[in-house]
């Protein structure tokens, strides 16, 4: 399985019309997507690993549940600056201008560079690539590894600007205070103080059951597990 062709029709035999609905309610175009679980995703990427001109070539589909595969064997060691500016460019919707895109930035040269970059896009979704793209970096880079500096001031800036911030920008600066908080011990107070003074913000989900979760709540959950600093081997899943 090693053309875009092939995989095209084993993702097309994977459809599932219960997860194409969800992906459409949580905002994927309705004629880009198959409908195909990420659990089913992974035994395609089991069998190829990562390809990089494949990748590209699933991105470039425009198939949703492509693109997001293209995210899982993206090699991030091949993908030019080029490419990922024209991922975020491209990305259709959330799971692919939040995840995907992100996955393969954050593991890739550019990572920290470009992440910084993004978040000061002018476009939602490109601004929404890079704080995540920030945030997943935090989770599996060593922490002498990390611009704390830079970190601080992100925090300051997130406190001064998430209240009057676009929808999903909203949603993904939580998420960095949350991975701040989570993956960085010599920030965990200030990462506390931080969500203490944001609060509760509001993220319309598109009419879905899914919630925001509340800053402060999810460090504190995870400090009482004993668990902050633990670090992850992968971004991507």
């Amino acid at each position: 399985m090693n053309d875009v062709n092939t995989i095209m029709q084993a993702l097309k035999s994977m459809s599932s019309e219960q997860t194409k609905k969800t992906h459409i309610h949580h905002g994927a175009p309705a004629n880009t997507t198959f409908g195909v679980k990420v659990g089913d995703l992974k035994t395609i990427v089991k069998q190829i690993k990562k390809n990089h001109e494949l990748a590209i070539a699933l991105y470039d589909t425009g198939n949703s549940d492509a693109m997001y595969l293209a995210g899982l064997i993206g090699d991030e060691k091949k993908m030019t600056k080029s490419d990922l500016n024209r991922w975020a460019k491209n990305a259709t919707w959330n799971m692919h201008s939040e995840y995907t895109v992100p996955f393969v930035a954050s593991e890739s040269p550019f990572g920290w560079q470009i992440g910084l970059e993004w978040i000061d896009s002018k476009v939602e979704k490109i601004v929404t690539s890079g704080w995540n793209t920030l945030s997943l970096l935090m989770s599996f880079i060593p922490d002498e590894q990390l611009d704390k500096k830079q970190i601080e001031v992100l925090l300051k800036r997130i406190q001064k600007e998430i209240h009057g911030e676009e929808n999903r920008i909203k949603y993904t600066m939580n998420g960095f205070v949350i991975s701040v908080g989570t993956y960085i011990p010599s920030l965990l107070e200030l990462a506390k103080k931080t969500a203490l003074a944001i609060g509760k913000i509001t993220v319309e989900m598109g009419g879905t059951a899914c919630k925001t979760p509340l800053a402060i709540d999810y460090i504190e959950k995870i400090e009482k597990k004993g668990m902050v600093g633990k670090k992850r081997k992968t971004t991507r899943c």
